[in-house]
């Protein structure tokens, strides 16, 4: 899916999607929740991302 079409799909800029996806900000619990109903994220999936995001910034 592209920015565009994310973008669309949840109200969120495009310029905050690109900054998610590059790890330049971290998306607020809504954000998050937007963008994972828009692509249909599983559990699983859901689970793993929190997993990365935390372990990203406890490395920082």
């Amino acid at each position: 899916m592209s920015q565009e079409q994310l973008e669309k799909l949840t109200n969120i800029d495009r310029k905050t999607i690109f900054r998610i996806e590059n790890n330049i900000n971290i998306p607020l619990l809504d954000t998050f929740a937007k963008i994972a109903i828009a692509l249909n994220m599983s559990d699983k999936e859901i689970a793993e991302e929190v997993k990365k995001s935390v372990t990203i910034n406890k490395n920082k």
